[in-house]
């Protein structure tokens, strides 16, 4: 039924409407999401118990061509004369064995105590002094042993793929079907696979410097990787969840309560930074965009020209000069002192609150010419009789602008609103090179009162080498960002009504 009661409301009291009832659902929502996860892991567990099922059916029905290759991968292949497959299947298994021998078994090895002895004081008599010989190295014991259990992976899912493969030529033979050849399956990697070609190397460099960082990263959060623990003079240890417990204010230590009060104020900021900035850039670039579009506007190319010239300008030189301007003693406020306007100087930067003001009309600035020129190009393909059909109804622009150019705007460009919103939650250069997180407090464990959980987390590491709690507040930074991404993407009208909106 439709809500009479909505019906009534004004446009912009419709969009608060809309607004707050986001938010007020989104608990249900969230519960809804992790309701669901139970199901989706009992598929995923049907699938990997059809991974065993497939071994047992290989092992059972195969010919002895079949069974060798549990061994000798792509033997059984190389008999049915696919040359190819067999030789790859074989040389993967080759080198996964040399590998494993030569440096991945070392390491895994230790990766449980993650080193015994990190380095000993050693005579040289060529010298004639003491020197340090290093044996351990922590970092690169768990660095290199993740690579290996990925590499494992890689080889088992390999070997999976070898066993269906051989089952599969069996049976073809069995059948008396003609199997693919080498040519056959060259043709096929050039053609109908040629999407699994072109992907496979991208893949490998996402597994590499994406995935691996990332599982890098959570086993960090479990050691104490520290200033006092550092490569390869020192060996770090497994601590367990110590690192949460101590970012999350379950110690007793006075570091403890200090870290959970920080990540409190900068998990706040950084969320209220992010709306702001997403929204107001947003909403402000179309406005500007409409406004150059609109007829009877003259000399559109040099309105928008002149916009662009924000973006031309590197974002590095841009925000160290208006950290210049804006500073204390800076151009503006000994001109604004000069001119009598002002008796002391404004604390554009030094101060909190004004601080963050300062950041995000700042940020409005440099973000509105891109939302600018987005909006620019979607606009023009807005059908201009259904503007013409609103005038002739007695709307208002005001009216038009909510009834068309925003509802199709936020179906075009939602997926641009959230990966903006994930980047300011992530915006590194606008806050460190404005006020570095500046200004400090006493209050705040190694952060300012501008700073983001991005940029707390690189002091962390770079100025105080706590990568254990730094490691933490990555995980949590990461889960935020995959939950707003998922949940917001999937649940946006562009996705669930993608072909309904013309």
């Amino acid at each position: 039924m439709v809500d009479l009661d909505y019906l009534k409301k004004s446009p912009w009291q419709k969009f608060w409407f809309r607004f707050a009832a986001f938010f007020k659902a989104l608990p249900k929502k969230l519960a809804a999401f992790f309701k669901a996860i139970p199901q989706k892991l009992k598929k995923l567990w049907l699938a990997f118990i059809g991974i065993f099922v497939n071994i047992g059916k290989a092992a059972k029905d195969g010919d002895w061509k079949t069974r060798t290759s549990f061994l000798l991968m792509g033997f059984g292949l190389i008999a049915r004369k696919q040359y190819l497959r067999g030789i790859l299947y074989m040389l993967f298994e080759v080198l996964f064995v040399l590998y494993m021998v030569f440096f991945g078994w070392k390491y895994l090895a230790k990766m449980g105590s993650l080193g015994e002895v990190a380095k000993v004081e050693v005579w040289d008599d060529a010298l004639g002094a003491y020197t340090y010989k290093f044996y351990d190295n922590s970092l690169l014991i768990l660095l290199y042993s993740l690579l290996t259990i990925f590499i494992m992976a890689g080889f088992l899912y390999g070997w999976y793929q070898n066993v269906k493969g051989n089952l599969l030529s069996q049976q073809f033979v069995e059948a008396h079907r003609a199997l693919p050849t080498s040519k056959d399956d060259l043709r096929s990697c050039a053609d109908k696979n040629y999407h699994k070609t072109l992907l496979s190397v991208p893949m490998l460099g996402l597994v590499v410097f994406t995935v691996l960082p990332i599982f890098f990263m959570v086993f960090i959060a479990f050691t104490n990787y520290d200033k006092a623990h550092l490569p390869p003079n020192e060996l770090f240890r497994w601590n367990g969840v110590d690192n949460f417990v101590t970012l999350f204010g379950g110690g007793v230590s006075a570091d403890s309560k200090a870290f959970a009060y920080t990540f409190g104020e900068v998990l706040l900021w950084t969320i209220v930074w992010a709306v702001f900035a997403t929204f107001t850039n947003y909403i402000l670039g179309m406005i500007v965009a409409i406004l150059i579009n609109k007829k009877g506007v003259k000399f559109k190319k040099v309105w928008r020209t002149i916009l662009v010239m924000t973006i031309a300008v590197p974002q590095f030189v841009s925000l160290m000069f208006m950290s210049q301007l804006l500073a204390d003693q800076g151009l503006i406020n000994n001109l604004l002192m000069k001119w009598g306007w002002i008796d002391h100087a404004i604390p554009f930067l030094t101060d909190g609150t004004v601080a963050k003001v300062t950041i995000i009309v700042v940020n409005m600035w440099i973000g509105i010419p891109y939302s600018m020129l987005i909006c620019t190009g979607i606009l023009m393909n807005i059908p201009a009789d259904l503007y013409e059909s609103a005038r002739m109804d007695g709307s208002g622009p005001i009216r038009a602008y909510m009834k068309i150019t925003l509802p199709y705007m936020l179906h075009v460009t939602t997926p641009y609103l959230i990966t903006q919103f994930i980047g300011n939650l992530n915006n590194f250069n606008v806050i460190f090179l404005l006020t570095g997180g500046n200004p400090s407090s006493l209050d705040m464990q190694f952060a300012g009162k501008t700073d983001l959980l991005i940029t707390w987390l690189y002091k962390l590491t770079v100025s105080e080498s706590q990568y254990g709690i730094a490691s933490v507040i990555g995980i949590v930074t990461f889960v935020i960002v995959a939950v707003f991404s998922l949940i917001l993407y999937n649940r946006s009208k562009s996705v669930k009504n993608e072909e309904d909106f013309m």
